[in-house]
């Protein structure tokens, strides 16, 4: 195996803080957040994830996943130690990640078993390893106002009975199969499960529950945290794009976990829920 490429010499560790920048629009938000107040930041943008609008007039550098050597040594030249991950990333095989050097004595430091864990066992293992490195992570919406999810309705559409007991038993079904780190999302009607979000994504499983909603009462989308989930890297998420794929599915609403789940770009989510005749709730996974 072939040693590490030369590293260039890291600059004076800074206040700047490196966005790690997958799919979606909130690295976008926080790049914008982050020019507002002067801030200095520097964006690792993942090949085929980022959006190229995100990197328009950013210092930055866009890599593969598996390139994370090439990642590091750019966020040492910049002088960066604080990291914040923004966006959605589509997991890759071991094969897509094609890994340099750096990457495989990560790899070989987190474990092989770590590739056959769920999505938050890698990302805590992520973590460690990144902390081990010097690098601190930080999460998103410590630094981008209004992401994070409160408790109570937006908008002006309202949860009727049979959508609360739909929560209620989307609760207790994410509950379940939380701990098995599998899924942040379900879709329940008339108290039966439609669909449990996997490695689909919440917009697929959307889109496969619409054709067995049953005819009568709407139907909910239900995102909790799982238990023990790394809260700096991965959030349950919403955006304009998920409320209209529940209404395009037929649902009545969609309820999210208060203080644990991402609301992107909130004024358009409230905006589009109240166009389209759905409830948006923030609740919490424990009361209900």
């Amino acid at each position: 195996m072939p040693g590490p490429a030369t590293t260039h010499e890291a600059a004076p560790v800074t206040d700047k803080i490196g966005i790690v920048a997958g799919g979606g629009t909130v690295p976008g938000q926080l790049v914008a957040t982050l020019r507002d107040r002067s801030h200095p930041y520097f964006i690792i943008g993942l090949e085929g994830q980022v959006q190229p609008e995100t990197l328009d007039g950013t210092p930055h550098l866009v890599v593969r996943l598996g390139a994370v050597g090439t990642a590091l040594d750019a966020l040492r030249r910049e002088g960066v130690r604080r990291l914040v991950f923004a966006g959605s990333v589509r997991r890759p095989s071991l094969a897509e990640l094609r890994p340099d050097w750096t990457a495989t004595r990560l790899i070989a430091k987190m474990g092989p078993k770590m590739f056959l864990a769920g999505d938050d066992a890698l990302l805590s293992a992520v973590v460690k390893v990144l902390e081990g490195e010097g690098f601190t992570v930080e999460r998103a919406d410590r630094l981008l106002d209004g992401l994070l999810a409160g408790a109570g309705y937006l908008g002006r559409h309202r949860a009727d009975a049979a959508a609360e007991a739909d929560i209620a038993r989307g609760v207790a079904i994410l509950r379940a199969l939380g701990p098995l780190d599998v899924g942040q999302g379900v879709v329940v009607q008339q108290g039966l499960c439609l669909g449990i979000e996997a490695i689909e994504g919440t917009d697929a499983l959307l889109a496969r529950v619409g054709p067995l909603r049953r005819d009568g009462g709407g139907g909910v989308l239900v995102k909790l945290r799982k238990p023990g989930q790394n809260e700096r890297i991965d959030l349950p998420t919403i955006g304009v794009a998920t409320v209209e794929a529940a209404a395009k599915a037929g649902l009545a609403g969609i309820a999210v976990d208060a203080g644990g789940a991402w609301i992107v770009d909130r004024a358009a989510v409230i905006e589009t829920a109240n166009r389209l005749g759905l409830f948006v709730k923030g609740i919490s996974g424990d009361a209900v």
